[in-house]
């Protein structure tokens, strides 16, 4: 076995383990063992144990983001501060002192990738799982926590005729060919929208002016793209049910920051103006969203927009009107 195999084999137990007790459940209530559907709703009931699991780590998530959008305007005067100076004392320094700022703030860049790069191995553990579920059946093996009748069940399952362990590339053959091209386009474009999506409404709403007009927010909005793109295009070897999983779990972050963007948004966002506007509508006072606490006066005046400053009309007399007409 590899290192990367080492590294994976526990991942690949935990989640055949996951899995496998959500099919059983699933069975104990009628579904048959080899049905698609049974095996389609464990593979969602292991996003929803993985997720919720990772709850903790998405409220760190969230600290982490607005702290960074927070320090964006003493990030500002620190690059201001060293602006020009390319020795290697002054890198130094400036390295030194951003550290310092992060620390301050409780942030780093980092930890917004946080649960990304958590689920980053359950991911590739239950790709390898369902991509080697054909050649452990011919072989007469097992997979990880999976016995070899298991995995045999597997094999044959499918949802609209489709097997759960064929991919775009790799299709089930035969009449299920076509099934599995349109399933699996359907799957990575749900995948890449959803993602999109989210990433989509971060940015339009739950960022502050300092923020949106910082270079973070330029490599935010590469990334906006880049993703989606870059899973689509993986997408096209994923098996059926590593889609299902991925979709699944964008959908869920989905839902989860919109309800994080509508009830705890960012400070001077976009968010947070239509939350008091809200709560102004029901006869609420507004809040500082940072605190949760009510705002005061000062706050309140302060976080109004300044209205445009239209020019004066001046009325004109009938006698000057009489003269311009002469």
């Amino acid at each position: 076995m590899d290192i990367y195999g080492a590294i994976l084999a526990p991942f690949k137990w935990l989640v055949s383990i996951v899995m496998l007790g959500f099919h059983e459940a699933f069975n104990f209530i009628g579904l048959p063992s080899s049905s698609g559907w049974n095996w389609t709703l464990s593979i969602i009931g292991l996003v929803l144990v993985i997720r919720a699991a990772l709850i903790p780590v998405f409220v760190k998530q969230i600290r982490a983001q607005r702290g960074m959008q927070l320090l964006q305007p003493d990030l500002k005067k620190l690059q201001a501060k060293y602006k020009g100076k390319t020795d290697q004392l002054s890198r130094q320094a400036m390295a030194q002192e951003q550290m310092a700022l992060y620390k301050r703030h409780g942030t780093n860049p980092f930890s917004a990738c946080l649960p990304m790069l958590i689920q980053m191995p359950f991911f590739f553990s239950l790709f390898q799982v369902l991509s080697g579920i054909s050649t452990a059946s011919q072989k007469g093996e097992g997979i990880a926590a999976m016995s070899h009748d298991q995995v045999v069940q597997f094999e044959k399952s499918s949802i609209f005729g489709a097997p759960l362990s064929a991919s775009l590339l790799h299709g089930g053959g035969g009449d299920s060919q076509v099934t599995v091209w349109v399933l699996s386009i359907i799957m990575i474009l749900a995948m890449t929208a959803s993602q999109f999506i989210t990433q989509k409404q971060i940015m339009a709403k739950n960022m502050s002016e300092e923020a949106l007009a910082s270079p973070f927010m330029r490599q935010q909005k590469m990334l906006l793209y880049i993703l989606p793109v870059v899973f689509g295009v993986g997408g096209i070897n994923f098996p059926i049910g590593v889609l299902i999983y991925w979709t699944a779990s964008n959908l869920w972050t989905m839902g989860q920051q919109f309800y994080v963007i509508r009830r705890m948004p960012t400070p001077g966002s976009q968010a947070a103006r239509e939350l008091n506007e809200r709560r102004k509508a029901k006869g609420l006072a507004p809040i500082d969203v940072t605190t949760g606490k009510k705002m005061s006066e000062e706050q309140i005046k302060a976080s109004e927009p300044e209205k445009p400053k239209g020019q004066r009309y001046q009325p004109s007399r009938k006698n000057n009107r009489k003269k311009n007409s002469q």
